[in-house]
């Protein structure tokens, strides 16, 4: 006899601050980072019981060529992590349906990973309790944290496990532009850290005002993402779209609405928030994905 299926929706994230801050000793970079997590989900069901350990994932925004060897897929890296940090001999099913345009910096796989954290301990007969599983997500990934807080809107550093949940804001609309090609994440921070060297830039982490997060006029002032820069010059698609949405939130702003028009973490999907209705259109190689901030 088996358990039934426990399901999660995994949501997207957008980083409406990235600064990326040294690399440490273990060859990772410190960051500090504004998360919002978004509307837009993934649907995970998860069920454990005495059968073989399986993870299936399908679709509409599933890569045609897969995602590649199951035993590296984050999600089933998360199952292995929490049965051995837990001592749960069990196996499971997991099944994943994609709708997070995959390798587009919206955090699909760690949200997915995420989930299956939060159905494992909530399906577990020894529950690992808040702190242990937060600092489980920490050893997976820096988005993996956030996405397993149930946090709306936090701010984030170190590896991404240091995290300040902070107030919801009011919802606010979220045209997301995503392409058929995505972005290596190694690629574009392995061509940061070389723009950074050439340029002999020092690295120190930023300091906010009071208040600095509080509302989505107070944020567009310091929204920024220092992947960008390097990733217009990789990617055809964000040197297009991303001038695009930054005018058009510029645009907004000047009539009063706030608005912010940048890149979600190292890429490639360009994003627009605003809270008034706006009319978006993209030239180039993009699909606009409607959503909102939740």
């Amino acid at each position: 006899m088996t358990n039934a299926f426990h399901t999660e929706r995994a949501h997207a994230k957008i980083n409406l601050v990235l600064r990326i801050l040294a690399r440490e000793a273990n060859g990772y970079h410190g960051i500090e980072t504004l998360f919002q997590l978004l509307e837009l989900h993934d649907v995970v069901r998860v069920r454990v019981g005495t059968m073989a350990r399986s993870l299936t994932c399908a679709g509409p925004t599933m890569p045609a060529g897969g995602l590649g060897p199951v035993e590296e897929n984050l999600a089933w890296r998360a199952a292995v992590a929490y049965i051995t940090a837990s001592g749960w001999d069990t196996g499971w099913e997991i099944s994943i349906e994609k709708r997070i345009p995959v390798g587009g910096g919206l955090g699909g796989g760690s949200a997915d990973a995420a989930a299956v954290l939060r159905a494992f301990e909530a399906m577990s007969p020894s529950p690992l309790g808040p702190e242990r599983l937060l600092a489980l997500a920490g050893t997976l990934g820096a988005d993996v944290p956030f996405l397993v807080s149930g946090a709306s809107l936090a701010w984030a550093w170190g590896r991404g496990d240091r995290l300040l949940p902070l107030p919801a804001l009011p919802v606010a609309a979220v045209w997301l532009a995503t392409f058929a090609e995505g972005m290596n994440t190694a690629a574009a921070y392995g061509a940061f850290a070389r723009a950074r060297e050439a340029r002999g830039d020092s690295v120190q982490a930023g300091a906010y005002p009071p208040g600095a997060f509080t509302s989505w006029a107070s944020i567009a002032e310091l929204a920024t993402n220092d992947f960008e820069p390097v990733v217009s010059t990789m990617h055809a698609g964000v040197a297009t779209v991303l001038p695009e949405f930054r005018e058009t939130a510029a645009r907004l702003r000047r009539i009063g609405a706030p608005a912010i028009g940048m890149m979600s973490g190292s890429g490639a999907t360009c994003f627009l928030l605003h809270t008034e209705a706006a009319a978006v259109h993209t030239g180039g190689p993009a699909t606009l994905l409607p959503t909102h901030t939740r």
